[in-house]
C-alpha cells in the first residue's frame, strides 16, 4: 500500500486487482472491486459522466462527516489499470473502466448493510449531527427517496456525498465568490431527519468548534493532486484546495444556510 503525495493529511492508495460487480441504483455505475491491501470497495470512477468534482465532494464531505464524529466507511484512492476490462463482458462496464485509468475513488465495502428507512427518535445527537453536515455543505441528496444512509452492526452509516458543494460546478469560467455560497440557504424540507431542526443550535455549537479553518485544510490536503482540474484563478492544486477552504470558511462565517439560524 502507498499513498498520494500529499501534505498533511494522506488518502491511502491501493490497486485495484479485480473488478466484481457493478451497482445499478445510481446513475454513475460504481462497482465492487477487489484490491491488493485484501480489501473490497465500491469504486467510483473518474471516468464517469458526473465528472471528476463528485470524487472531491465525497472525500471533503466523508471527512468531514468523520471529524464530527459520524460513522463513514473508510476511503482510498484506487489505482486502476484498464486492463482489467479486457475480462468484463459488459460493454457499458468495458467502457467506464477504460475511461478510468489511474486513481479512483475507494469507499470501503460493509458486507450486510441495508439501508435505513426510518426516523431516529427525538432528540438525536447522530440525526442532528448529519442535518448540520448537510445544511452546511449544501447537500440535496438525503431525501426519503434516496437517504444514503445504511445501518450496519446496529449503528448508522452516512454515505454518498457526491452531491454536496454544488458551487464547485459553477467553476468552468473561474472561482467565483466564496460569499454568494456562504449567504446560501438551504432548505430542510426534504430531508430524512427534517423533524430535528430543534436540535440544530446545540449541534451547531459544538460542531462548528470542530470544522475550522485548519480543519478544512488537513481535509482538503486528502484530495489527490490528479483530481484537482486546473480553473481560472485556481491554477494548480494548491490553489484549488484553497479555494475550496475559502468557500467553506466563509459559510462558516454565517449562519443563513442553518434552517432556524437566523437570516
Amino acid at each position: 500500500m502507498t499513498a498520494t503525495s500529499l501534505e498533511g493529511a494522506t488518502l491511502p492508495t491501493v490497486g485495484v486487482t479485480r473488478y466484481v460487480t457493478p451497482l445499478r441504483e445510481g446513475g454513475s455505475l460504481p462497482g465492487i472491486v477487489e484490491a491488493d491491501d485484501l480489501g473490497t470497495y465500491v469504486c467510483k470512477f473518474r471516468g464517469a459522466g458526473q465528472g471528476l468534482r463528485v470524487l472531491v465532494a465525497e472525500v471533503i464531505v466523508g471527512e468531514l462527516a468523520r471529524r464530527i464524529g459520524l460513522l463513514t466507511p473508510r476511503l482510498v484512492a484506487l489505482e486502476l489499470d484498464p486492463e482489467i476490462a479486457r475480462y468484463e463482458a459488459d460493454e457499458e462496464v468495458q467502457d467506464l473502466l477504460n475511461a478510468s485509468p489511474g486513481l479512483n475513488l475507494g469507499v470501503d465495502f460493509l458486507p450486510g448493510a441495508f439501508g435505513f428507512d426510518e426516523d431516529l427518535p427525538a432528540p438525536n445527537p447522530v440525526a442532528a449531527s448529519v442535518l448540520w453536515l448537510d445544511a452546511f455543505c449544501a447537500n440535496v441528496d438525503r431525501s426519503w427517496r434516496n437517504p444514503n444512509l445504511l445501518l450496519w452492526h446496529g449503528e448508522l452509516w452516512v454515505i454518498d456525498h457526491g452531491a454536496a458543494l454544488y458551487f464547485h460546478h459553477g467553476w468552468s469560467a473561474g472561482v467565483t465568490d466564496p460569499e454568494r455560497f456562504a449567504r446560501q440557504p438551504w432548505s430542510v424540507s426534504d430531508h430524512v431527519f427534517g423533524a430535528h431542526v430543534p436540535a440544530l443550535p446545540s449541534a451547531d455549537a459544538e460542531l462548528s468548534a470542530v470544522v475550522t479553518p485548519a480543519a478544512l485544510t488537513e481535509v482538503l490536503a486528502a484530495v489527490p493532486d490528479g483530481w484537482l482540474e486546473p480553473v481560472p484563478g485556481a491554477e494548480s492544486p494548491d490553489a484549488l484546495r484553497a479555494a475550496y477552504v475559502a468557500f467553506l470558511s466563509a459559510r462558516l462565517g454565517t449562519r443563513q444556510w442553518l434552517p432556524g439560524g437566523g437570516a
